[in-house]
């Protein structure tokens, strides 16, 4: 309910007034079922711009530190998170990575949109870096498409460190979902894992 209470009421008609933020290719987002955005990291924004041009509700897989944070500012980004519905994950390997994987797998089997970046962090330079193996994973394993998604201008609007955003126009192209079925039970082959990876950067 927060959710769409923030983006039809709240937070989003102001969004799109202010930002004017255009999408093409939303004809390759299923009308139901689970599937993974996976997209390039230019801004914090993007968790906002990329959901509110979808009429499908998108959980992120986010980091931990954003559901912990102390002082009025942290304890209001914390509060955020939790009604918005949106996933604590550990970053780092081993049990944290693992961990992540689980929690996205849960989202994907509830039949819900998966968002998530691949490079793992945002982009310093605004060009694509090599992606993690874990959205393969877990298309594997979920049986899911893989839709890539660029985001586009949102590090004019809101540069890495800038809190309060400048007003300039953003946009969202949303690529053909990628169907990895072939690859079904070499979810575990590590060869495959980084083809996959690699076909999404380059989609």
């Amino acid at each position: 309910m927060f959710y769409w209470l923030m983006k039809s009421v709240v937070l989003g008609p102001l969004v799109r007034l202010v930002f004017r933020p255009w999408v093409v290719g939303l004809e390759h987002v299923p009308a139901e079922g689970g599937a993974i955005l996976a997209s390039n990291h230019l801004s914090f924004s993007d968790s906002i711009f990329l959901p509110l041009v979808l009429d499908r509700q998108v959980t992120f897989l986010a980091k931990a530190d954003y559901f912990t944070g102390r002082g009025p500012k942290g304890r209001a980004t914390a509060l955020f998170f939790r009604l918005a519905a949106q996933a604590p994950i550990e970053r780092g390997g081993g049990r944290a990575s693992e961990a992540a994987l689980r929690t996205g797998l849960k989202v994907l089997r509830r039949g819900d949109l998966l968002g998530i970046y691949p490079e793992g962090t945002r982009s310093p330079d605004g060009r694509l870096y090599r992606g993690k193996t874990g959205v393969a994973r877990m298309a594997l394993e979920g049986k899911v498409p893989v839709i890539p998604v660029a985001m586009v201008g949102t590090d004019k609007a809101q540069p890495i460190g800038r809190t309060i955003p400048h007003i300039t126009r953003v946009g969202v192209r949303i690529g053909a979902p990628l169907d990895f079925s072939r690859y079904e039970g070499m979810e575990d082959d590590r060869f495959v894992l980084r083809s996959i990876t690699d076909e999404r950067c380059t989609s």
